[in-house]
């Protein structure tokens, strides 16, 4: 049965999955992942806030060998080099993501995506693992 990696971050398993962040009461300053404590005022209690769906790359690079711990994806000859942008998401907020695009030639800035969740790992029962990507969407 599929998981998530992280099944607080987002909404998934839903059809339009969202991720889960935090908006400051006091300086409406938002977050993701949601955090107890505004990081610009220090304010507390944040609320939850669904955020947008969709955004665009402001930043991004490939990660061609697999990161440090806690990494659990695949590692040696089974790791497979992957997108990585940081999105802002439609003026909300930027959130640093996988990108389902591998190939630099079509990785571009301001570039349009939306979000999606793609298999990450599989545990040790067999059972597929699943994270937040950003797909390329049309303008």
């Amino acid at each position: 049965m599929p998981k998530a990696l992280a099944p607080e971050i987002s909404t998934w398993p839903d059809a339009d999955p969202q991720l889960i962040g935090s908006r400051c009461g006091a300086c409406e300053f938002v977050t993701f992942p949601a955090q107890d404590r505004c990081p610009n005022c220090s304010t507390a209690p944040m609320t939850e806030e669904l955020l947008p769906r969709t955004g665009t790359i402001v930043a991004w690079t490939v990660q061609a060998f697999p990161p440090g711990a806690p990494y659990v994806g695949p590692v040696g000859k089974d790791f497979q080099p992957f997108g990585v942008g940081l999105v802002e998401l439609d003026d909300v907020v930027r959130v640093e993501g996988r990108l389902t695009e591998s190939d630099p030639s079509k990785i571009e800035f301001g570039q349009r995506v939306e979000l999606t969740m793609i298999p990450f790992a599989t545990d040790d029962a067999g059972d597929d693992i699943y994270t937040f990507a950003f797909r390329s969407v049309s303008a």
